[in-house]
């Protein structure tokens, strides 16, 4: 059975003790996830360590970092290595995030360079991909994601590939008044399924997990990982409410 994943993405939200609350607050559900179930908190940098202890002993709540460099070492100030990552004991990162993309000018081909960094120091990559608005109103969603996929992930081995998550951003139906449907995210995801299928085959693409990143909320999150190809979601603004992502993590099938 594959993987299902609430994942939460604090952004640049919250100070420290705000975060340890709503940790606090999270863990005091004592929400039993089942050995295929994973709630992932990916929490700013200087949040890493605090996150680490507050989950310790949680079976299946893991830490992820929002991001790394797309070098390994070096005069590059103010950045934080994939190597770093790991030896703070942090499993997960997250790459490609739409935002990341559009302020800071993230290419394919630096993802690719990134991903390559946090597999090789043990890292599991969250990798993001989505279209933006023109995109879905020009109907060329499925080529432009399929090109996200193949210019960062398709160099990536079969082994490799195995220990990389995808979730999927409709940017267009994000803070646009737009609204994603749950049957437009399983009509996106099982396209995505597809693409890495063709290049993996059909096993391999069936053992991925893919998330969702539009807009989960507590009351939504059940129907949309009710669709079969949607393994749970990236959750942005409802990730900073306890109740909220209680909810969400409880929706987890």
């Amino acid at each position: 059975m594959r993987k299902k994943i609430a994942a939460a993405n604090w952004k640049m939200n919250l100070r420290k003790e705000q975060g340890e609350q709503l940790l606090t607050a999270i863990l005091q559900k004592n929400i039993s996830l089942k050995p295929h179930q994973f709630a992932i908190f990916a929490v700013p940098f200087p949040y890493l360590e605090m996150a680490n202890e507050k989950i310790s002993g949680k079976i299946n709540y893991s830490v992820a970092a929002q991001n790394c460099y797309h070098k390994a070492a070096g005069a590059f100030t103010g950045e934080v290595s994939a190597e770093m990552l790991s030896s703070m004991h942090i499993p997960y990162v997250v790459l490609g995030h739409s935002e990341r993309r559009e302020y800071f000018a993230e290419s394919n081909a630096m993802l690719a360079e990134k991903l390559n960094l946090a597999l090789s120091n043990g890292l599991q990559p969250i990798f993001c991909c989505g279209e933006p608005l023109s995109i879905r109103e020009e109907n060329s969603q499925n080529e432009y994601v399929e090109k996200q996929l193949r210019e960062s992930l398709f160099h990536l081995d079969a082994e490799q590939i195995k220990k990389v998550i995808i979730a999927y951003e409709p940017i267009w139906a994000i803070g646009t008044g737009k609204t994603a449907s749950s049957e437009q995210a399983q009509e996106m995801h099982a396209h995505l399924r597809k693409v890495m299928a063709g290049k993996y085959g059909t096993d391999l693409a069936n053992e991925l997990s893919v998330l969702y990143g539009g807009s989960v909320k507590g009351s939504n999150a059940a129907e949309i990982f009710s669709q079969p190809d949607v393994d749970g979601g990236l959750v942005g603004g409802a990730s900073l409410n306890a109740e909220e992502f209680s909810q969400i993590i409880s929706a987890l099938p």
